[in-house]
């Protein structure tokens, strides 16, 4: 978004974050919702509870500042600040219950985080933050690099550096982060950890807004039902396929590995003992971030299921609309008829076409006609003298293309792909051309056969065959074919 005059005068007076920042009770307003749903990473507080804590908070308020410092009691500002032209806090009910709940809207999570960053901070890493950005820079270079010989040369140097690295290990050369280095990476997991449980807050308002902008037109619709499906199936596609969409999912899938959530456990707990880490003297929380993490997760993942629970009782009820409507028609054709059961119709009614029967007699029936009969010559069947060699008859070449296909899958089962050459070179050909050319329909052909590989035609590459005949004479020769390269895929 460009900073220029006209942007920023719209966010002072519409952004709900800067709203807040320019408001009279913003000392109070963070530093009561600080303490009360970020630091404890609560995402959801009854009205009670949350003006409870609230008046005690103006009562010491009060105590310090004087009677008259916050006038009204805590409903009505909890009220206030959720109101539509404040939009820091989100009121809503949840079915079945009629307390009214109280949430941190992202605009407000905004608001306090950049408070944060305005305290000082008795120790500024640059470190970690430069390695982060290093290696996210290394994972798209790598990433996106369509060279093979690259990419190869640069998991081998990666794998050069591994094995140095182990030789030093194996030697007693153990090289150790110093108190320093620990400090500036433990205190850049905190910031992403807090920022982590942010972007939870906005993603989760994100499928909320859709939740909400389908409510409105579920309320509004007027047409068919595969129209407004198509649309809201389309809006939640465009939401779940988007950069953030795709990224949640990724990151979801990832946490929710149990091996992932071991791993995660023990290298905090690790890190938590070591004596500069301690000396930072962390939150409490800290030590179980990624469980509130599958907590900020869950409660987006309950947002989805919400809008596909409405999206089933609209089904739901349109279908019953519709079976009422049709049972009203129905009843309302009964009561019409039974009203005019008594009433005989003046006029004609209804005309019908003259009616007849079409009579057929059996005697009108054809007689059958018998069926022609050829007449066979009586001729008397001569032996023959003719001396005929019957061996033709046995030297027919018979080609198994099952056991082809068994020698293809049995080549493909140790390497991916293999050429017809090679596979020829392995296994040569036993009846010459016929033999080769089944081979070339089972590269192409579909079947039980060809299952488990296929084949693939290089025109731009000429490859010789040759094999092993015999001439009219019964001599020896060797035949050679040239045809485009062949390679068979497992």
């Amino acid at each position: 978004m460009p900073l220029d005059y006209a942007s920023l005068d719209a966010l002072r007076t519409r952004h709900p974050a800067w709203r807040l920042l320019r408001s009279d009770h913003a000392p109070l307003i963070a530093s009561f919702l600080q303490r009360v749903f970020v630091e404890p990473n609560l995402r959801v507080m009854p009205e009670a509870e949350l003006a409870e804590a609230l008046e005690d908070e103006l009562f010491a308020l009060r105590q310090q500042l004087g009677k008259d410092a916050f006038p009204k009691p805590a409903p009505e500002y909890l009220n206030d600040w959720a109101a539509p032209d404040k939009g820091w806090l989100r009121k809503f009910y949840r079915p079945g219950t009629d307390e009214a709940q109280f949430d941190l809207t992202p605009a407000t999570e905004k608001a306090i985080a950049w408070l944060v960053t305005l305290s000082d901070r008795p120790f500024v890493g640059t470190e970690s933050r430069l390695l982060t950005l290093f290696a996210l820079l290394e994972q798209i270079s790598a990433g996106t690099d369509a060279d093979p010989a690259r990419r190869l040369a640069e998991l081998q140097k990666k794998r050069a550096d591994l094995d140095a690295e182990i030789a030093r290990v194996a030697a007693g050369d153990l090289p150790l982060l110093d108190d320093t280095a620990v400090k500036d990476r433990f205190q850049q997991f905190l910031q992403l950890a807090r920022e982590l449980l942010a972007d939870f807050r906005e993603v989760e308002h994100n499928f909320r807004q859709l939740d909400r902008r389908v409510r409105e037109k579920i309320a509004l619709w007027e047409g068919a039902k595969g129209a407004l499906l198509d649309e809201i199936l389309g809006e939640r596609d465009a939401i779940g396929d988007s950069d953030q969409g795709r990224s949640f999912r990724a990151f979801w899938d990832f946490l929710m590995s149990s091996r992932r959530q071991e791993q995660l456990s023990e290298h905090l707990e690790r890190a938590l003992q070591l004596p500069a880490v301690a000396a930072l003297k962390p939150d409490a929380r800290t030590r179980r971030v990624h469980y509130d993490w599958l907590e900020a997760g869950e409660h987006t993942q309950r947002t989805v299921a919400a809008l596909s629970q409405q999206l089933r009782r609209f089904l739901d009820d349109q279908a019953w609309l519709e079976n009422r409507r049709i049972m009203d028609l129905l009843h309302g054709v009964e009561s019409k008829a039974l009203a005019l059961r008594a009433l005989e119709p003046a006029g004609t009614v209804m005309e019908l076409a003259g009616m007849g029967a079409d009579i057929e007699l059996p005697m009108e029936r054809p007689l059958c006609t018998p069926s022609f009969k050829p007449l066979l010559a009586d001729l008397e069947v001569l032996a023959g003298a003719d001396d005929i060699d019957t061996q033709a008859l046995f030297d027919q070449v018979v080609v198994d293309r099952a056991r082809l296909a068994a020698g293809i899958r049995l080549a493909l089962r140790s390497r991916a792909q293999i050429t017809l050459r090679e596979l020829l070179a392995r296994e040569p050909l036993q009846h010459g051309l016929a033999e080769l050319v089944a081979y070339l329909q089972l590269g192409h052909g579909k079947g039980e056969l060809t299952e488990g590989f296929s084949a693939l035609v290089d025109e731009s590459l000429q490859e010789p065959v040759q094999w092993q005949a015999a001439d009219a004479d019964g001599a020896a020769v060797t035949r050679e074919a040239k045809l485009p390269r062949v390679i068979y895929l497992r």
